[in-house]
């Protein structure tokens, strides 16, 4: 059994939940989480440590908390007052996590749906967003990571251009992939606005909503959005549901041409 599971971050005793109640074995099954492991939740290294304890029966997206550890460790970004990042960064196995933190990738795909953290501007299909995102991993993984992230911070480029290249290119296909929401009907991106749908500033949409959009025929799945609440549509599902925030954490089966949602609570 394949699961698709929404943003962790931290929270380890729902996530020890939801693998009761969907009776998970390594053995027979397989979770693929959305992104956003780690961080504001209370038990980010225990998370980290069960996640890897599953070994490859669990695959995980790198989302934007993901990379602030990173960034954060590598002293490029400093650590904010609600970062719960500290029992990784001062755990003898700090190499060992970020290494494998690292490891993670920025897109994939399970059962003919295409898994991001956060979505896709209208310019790309599916097999561009799993390009560049194996063009961005790669840096990430390579030996001059701090290098990489000085230069992944930034708002700018916000309107995708196939000749963009260096930094630039690199910044806004991360900032697609683990920040987007609302964008304009020509892919430029906003990111101001964390409200739900419904608070899209004028100009703007959500970016699963803009007419035309190359990948409106693949399944697309994601993760980053908690104001927007759970949607499961035949070709879209997000699924972060707020559990860092008091909610649900929320995992779809999607192998065996059905979808099953399993939810549980957070404290």
């Amino acid at each position: 059994m394949h699961y698709l599971v929404g943003d962790l971050q931290g929270c380890c005793d729902a996530f020890e939940r939801l693998l009761a109640e969907i009776g998970f074995s390594p053995s027979r099954d397989r979770l693929h989480v959305l992104g956003d492991l780690v961080n504001r939740g209370p038990q980010s290294l225990p998370t980290l440590e069960r996640l890897r304890g599953l070994g490859a029966a669990a695959t995980c997206l790198l989302g934007n908390h993901d990379l602030h550890l990173l960034a954060a460790a590598e002293h490029v970004r400093p650590l904010h007052a609600s970062d719960t990042l500290d029992p990784i960064l001062q755990s003898p196995e700090r190499e060992a996590w970020l290494e494998w933190v690292r490891q993670c990738p920025l897109a994939d795909t399970a059962h003919g749906w295409l898994l991001v953290h956060a979505g896709v501007v209208p310019q790309w299909d599916a097999a561009t967003t799993l390009a560049l995102a194996d063009e961005v991993s790669h840096l990430l993984r390579g030996p001059d990571l701090p290098g990489f992230l000085r230069v992944m911070y930034g708002n700018e480029p916000l309107r995708w251009d196939d000749r963009l290249s260096g930094a630039e290119r690199w910044r806004f296909v991360i900032n697609v992939l683990t920040r987007i929401r609302f964008c304009s009907d020509d892919g430029t991106l906003e990111f101001k606005t964390k409200d739900g749908s419904a608070g899209a500033p004028p100009g703007f949409r959500p970016w699963f909503e803009v007419p035309g959009r190359r990948s409106a025929d693949t399944p697309i799945a994601f993760g980053h959005w908690s104001t927007l609440g759970l949607r499961m549509e035949p070709k879209l599902m997000a699924l972060d549901t707020g559990c860092v925030w008091g909610g649900r954490l929320s995992a779809v089966r999607v192998d065996g041409g059905r979808r099953e949602l399993v939810q549980v609570p957070c404290d």
